[in-house]
């Protein structure tokens, strides 16, 4: 096997290889000899069709065979004859493939750049701490009453606090716009969740009332051809409500399944919940400032083919959100263009922790492993079977792998890094749009 490699622009290599006739064809007629001894054909015994004609009926068919075959293996052994290590598939050109001639196709990729790591102990990362206090524990149980509201109808004018039921549609340039029209819709004026102005725009409104709203999408709407233009509803008021709150008592604790305990129950239980909702913020902020000093100063030439790969990858991932909050994905108008920012983002960053792990030879610590999977399985009712459904697929298991190296690489980086505290408080870590 001859190989040459060229190098074109960037991360780009042309590899050419050459696999000679002997090797093809020595290959052929070994296969040729097994098929001789299990085809039938009328005529002949079993085991006594002659080699020409097995070669006649079959020959072509298995030389493609054997090329298809050949291009693969010798693929691999050219790259590490060449110590080269690609970064995506290949392109495959032929260029000598007819009986006789041998193999000689070109390959063309993008190999993996270099990866410099910064001294580790040059990196700064502020860690955010912040506690579950007795007013967040408040707060939370007034949010939990608020989803216990009960809504009584009023005859006057509605407030910001109240909530509207409403007949509406939607028109678009003087035309009906498409799934754009609800009867008997139950909207709260404080909540946000329609289109800004529209719950605005019926404050003051009473029973009987019709409205005009003249709106319009926001520009990052999820359906890219209503994104930012105007919209005109026009609104027929059904009736005002008002909302009355529950006392938080045993009854209000029962509702939400806390059957022994009564109020103190569910309040130790709710501030349980906030604290686990709490540690897994604090571990994932530190993450991200981690990843993101990591980062900081580095200018890889990234692989293309991993690049288009990872953009592919969001969108999608972006349209299965889509598709799960009800939206249409394909009225979304996505492109994997429009991921590639973020795409170069995690590919660098898979760049500088897998070369950071090869160089430090960190590996998932087994016990680790086994407490996380230990962990999924105890929300189930058999957790010795998730047990084993884990450990008895190496998919599943290098899934739970991948995340527990992970964080093992962000404390080792810790334990090296210089860390500073940067204490906060839960409704900043929990609602960022709040004020710290």
């Amino acid at each position: 096997m001859q190989v040459t490699v060229e190098t074109g622009t960037g991360l780009e290599r042309r590899m050419r290889v050459q696999v000679p006739e002997d090797q093809v064809s020595s290959e052929v007629h070994k296969r040729l000899e097994n098929l001789s001894r299990q085809v039938r054909m009328p005529g002949f015994r079993p085991g006594k069709v002659p080699m020409k004609v097995i070669r006649q009926r079959y020959g072509r068919q298995v030389r493609d065979e054997v090329v298809g075959e050949l291009v693969q293996s010798s693929f691999y052994d050219a790259l590490m004859q060449e110590k080269l290590r690609p970064a995506g598939s290949p392109t495959i050109e032929p260029e000598t493939m007819d009986p006789g001639e041998g193999v000689t196709y070109l390959a063309t990729f993008d190999v993996y750049p270099e990866v410099d790591l910064p001294p580790l102990d040059s990196l700064s990362v502020a860690r955010p701490t912040a506690t579950v206090t007795d007013a967040d524990v408040d707060a939370m149980i007034e949010t939990l009453r608020r989803q216990r509201r009960v809504w009584t109808e009023v005859a006057r004018a509605a407030t910001a606090a109240d909530r509207v039921v409403v007949d509406f549609e939607g028109f678009m340039d003087g035309a009906p716009l498409d799934n754009a029209k609800a009867d008997e819709l139950p909207v709260e004026l404080d909540a946000g969740r329609m289109i800004p102005g529209f719950e605005d725009g019926l404050v003051g409104a009473a029973a009987g009332d019709s409205r005009t709203l003249e709106l319009a999408f926001p520009e990052r709407y999820p359906e890219a051809k209503l994104a930012g233009r105007p919209v005109t509803f026009q609104v027929t008021v059904r009736r005002v409500e008002e909302s009355s709150l529950p006392e938080v008592d045993d009854a209000f604790a029962k509702s939400f399944g806390v059957g022994e305990g009564g109020a103190d129950a569910l309040r130790r239980e709710v501030r349980q919940n906030m604290e686990r909702e709490l540690a897994e913020a604090l571990r994932n902020i530190t993450k991200q400032r981690v990843m993101e000093a990591l980062l900081a100063g580095q200018d890889i030439e990234l692989p293309r083919a991993l690049v288009d790969e990872e953009s592919r990858r969001a969108m999608e991932r972006r349209r299965m959100e889509l598709s799960h909050s009800g939206a249409d994905p394909d009225q979304a108008g996505l492109t994997p263009q429009m991921f590639e920012d973020q795409a170069r983002t995690r590919v660098s960053l898979g760049l500088v922790l897998s070369e950071l792990i090869r160089e430090n030879d960190i590996k998932p610590d087994p016990q680790k492993v086994r407490a996380r999977i230990e962990t999924i399985a105890s929300t189930y009712e058999q957790p010795s079977e998730v047990i084993g459904w884990y450990y008895g697929n190496r998919e599943r298991l290098a899934d739970v792998e991948t995340s527990v190296l992970e964080e093992q690489v962000v404390d080792w980086i810790l334990e090296r890094a210089a860390v500073s505290e940067e204490p906060t408080t839960f409704d900043a870590l929990m609602k960022p749009s709040a004020p710290a």
